[in-house]
């Protein structure tokens, strides 16, 4: 008997006690206490143990301890790359919805037609700008031009801002100028750094050569940074500087920036006047709307939402990083190497005209997504390495010269299956420019065999 009792003893503390407890639970009733008791945890099932009465542990701060993802368990470059560019593209997506959410007058008013013209003028006054943004007959007719929900290029215009003015708000608060001089690309271009006048003016800024290169862009056959967004954005920024200290006025600023400080100075002569308004009559006849145009893109941006005007989504990556290249490159030998279409190389760095970056004796730029910028890295040696199979056609200057007559051509011919928008991304120009250069009304309407002219770039 003593012997029955120290063998169940020790069974006893060697299995765990539910093991002793065959008792039919499905079938037994639980007490409302029961029911409101913590679940006992399983024998199998980790369970953090609570520290002894006389142990002493340093407390805990929660909220400086990173969550317990890929990051903290381990990640690639390529995928800090993918979270980076996901954060940025946030930011910048949410910089622009809280920009107007916070700091732009918010009413009922729906549409243009059914807005007095005293709430267009509060409007304007409480933008608050250095600038004057004056409200008159003039200025309502560009309002309603750049709210009319027949002209869908501001809804193109909002969703290429989210990549642009960050570009261009940087570049102006740095140098001190009124941010809203962000509104001068949208009358210049309607903001594609592509964009070509009939006068030959380029760009963003729509810069002519000789002013370009007065404020230190470059422009030859391979490279135009009329078109480079930053750069050009820089050399605009002293331009208008230089005009603001001569004119000491913000209106007669922009209108020479139209029309030059020739025209402005004509103006004042044979007016006898010292304001926009008061010169109005004596400018050409493009200057004179141009003023009213910037006080309507200014108004457009600003109070959209309240016109029901929608942004499309940017047709480029919002989060980009830059690479320096120091030898020359051919954008299709990345393209060719990295999951990076070659479209998207040239939408990012616009102003290798022929896909060519000639970094023979200097470094130069180029922009990527963020998400690719470590994929480049990690090949960037065999991206190098195809600088023969790419680069091959362009080693003699006349077959570089040969290269750029084709691809600002003078004729193009349609073939099956080509569209509008497919032709003008080809040539990196607009459908809009194809359809004046050709006096096209209609996009949709192009023959086989149809020869359209492509003006040079």
């Amino acid at each position: 008997m003593k012997k029955l009792l120290t063998i169940l003893l020790l069974l006893a503390v060697a299995l765990p006690a539910t093991a002793f407890d065959r008792s039919p639970r499905t079938k037994k009733k639980r007490s409302k206490k029961a029911k409101t008791e913590a679940v006992a945890p399983q024998p199998d099932t980790l369970v953090a143990t609570p520290p002894k009465a006389d142990t002493v542990t340093a407390p805990v701060k929660t909220d400086t301890l990173p969550p317990v993802n890929d990051i903290t368990l381990g990640f690639s470059a390529e995928q800090a790359d993918s979270l980076v560019a996901a954060w940025r593209e946030r930011q910048r997506q949410d910089a622009f919805s809280e920009f107007f959410k916070h700091y732009i007058l918010d009413d009922s008013t729906e549409v243009a037609d059914t807005t007095p013209d005293s709430l267009y003028a509060r409007r304007l006054f409480e933008l608050a700008s250095p600038i004057q943004l004056p409200y008159n007959n003039i200025v309502k007719g560009y309002i309603h031009r750049y709210i009319d929900p027949r002209y869908k290029t501001i809804s193109r215009i909002l969703g290429m801002s989210q990549y642009y003015f960050p570009i261009i708000e940087s570049a102006l608060l740095r140098e001190e100028l009124p941010v809203e001089l962000r509104a001068l690309p949208i009358i210049e271009s309607a903001l594609s750094p592509t964009a070509v006048s009939p006068m030959g003016a380029v760009g963003l800024w729509q810069f002519m050569p000789t002013t370009a290169k007065s404020y230190g862009l470059e422009v030859n056959s391979l490279v135009d940074e009329r078109r480079d967004p930053v750069r050009s954005t820089e050399a605009a920024c002293r331009y208008l500087k230089d005009l603001y200290s001569i004119y000491n006025d913000w209106t007669l600023a922009i209108a020479a920036y139209n029309c030059g400080p020739g025209n402005v100075n004509k103006a004042i002569a044979r007016s006898g006047g010292k304001t926009f308004w008061e010169i109005y009559d004596y400018l050409p006849r493009e200057t004179r709307g141009y003023v009213p145009a910037f006080i309507g893109a200014t108004y457009a941006y600003a109070y959209h939402q309240l016109h029901a005007i929608e942004p499309t989504e940017a047709p480029v990556p919002l989060s980009v990083d830059t690479i320096r290249i120091n030898r020359l490159m051919h954008l299709e030998q990345i393209s060719s190497t990295i999951d990076l279409p070659v479209e998207t190389l040239r939408l990012l760095n616009p102003q290798y005209k022929l896909d060519i970056i000639p970094a023979t004796n200097k470094t130069y730029t180029l922009v990527l997504p963020q998400r690719n910028v470590m994929e480049y890295i990690a090949h960037e040696p065999e991206i190098q390495a195809k600088d023969s199979m790419y680069l091959k056609e362009y080693i003699n200057p006349a077959n570089i010269d040969k290269k750029r007559q084709e691809r600002s051509g003078s004729i193009y011919v349609v073939k099956k299956g080509d569209t509008l928008g497919a032709i003008a991304r080809k040539f990196r120009v607009t459908t809009s420019q194809i359809m004046r250069w050709n006096n096209i009304k209609n996009a949709n309407k192009l023959r086989i065999g149809q020869r359209l002219r492509i003006e040079g770039r």
